[in-house]
């Protein structure tokens, strides 16, 4: 049986991945604000992924027989200096998200819980994606600096993002 100590865990979770998702949100605003409509689908592809994983904890929680509850959102911020900026943040967050999964499977795995240990094995793997991913376009933005041709190409092929759920989730 799952505990009243894990089931918290795993109803925190649930906010920090809606958080994830407006934080998100207010990058992707911040993105058709400076006119690169790519930058900001990428970022509202990236605000559906985070409520699809928020969601794959409600329903974990709910097959295990515990209780969901939401919790207030913090607002996420919205001020930005640039592209780079953005993602800078953003790969901190990602640090900061993979961080919190690893406590869940530190709990997990303390209380023998083996059931979530293989539910939070798929969340590990997704982290390791997702800090590659931001860490990938961090280099790229310092790379290509203040190119407007390399931004445009960028901005271009971010454009062409979409969302799938996964079918191994």
């Amino acid at each position: 049986m799952i505990s009243e100590k894990l089931i918290k865990e795993l109803n925190e979770q649930i906010k920090f991945e809606f958080f994830s998702a407006n934080f998100y949100l207010a990058m992707a605003a911040y993105c058709d604000n400076e006119d690169l409509p790519g930058f900001a689908n990428f970022f509202k592809v990236q605000a559906e992924e985070e409520k699809f994983h928020a969601m794959k904890f409600y329903e974990y929680i709910v097959e295990r027989g515990g209780r969901v509850t939401i919790p207030a959102l913090d607002g996420p911020g919205n001020e930005f200096s640039s592209m780079l900026d953005v993602f800078e943040k953003g790969l901190a967050h990602e640090n900061f998200v993979t961080k919190r999964i690893y406590g869940l499977m530190d709990l997990a795995t303390e209380e023998k819980e083996h059931a979530t240990i293989s539910f939070l094995k798929w969340f590990i793997d997704e982290q390791v994606e997702e800090e590659a991913t931001f860490g990938a376009l961090v280099k790229k933005l310092k790379r290509i600096e203040e190119n407007s041709n390399a931004m445009y190409m960028l901005d271009t092929e971010l454009a062409a993002r979409v969302f799938t759920p996964p079918t191994n989730a």
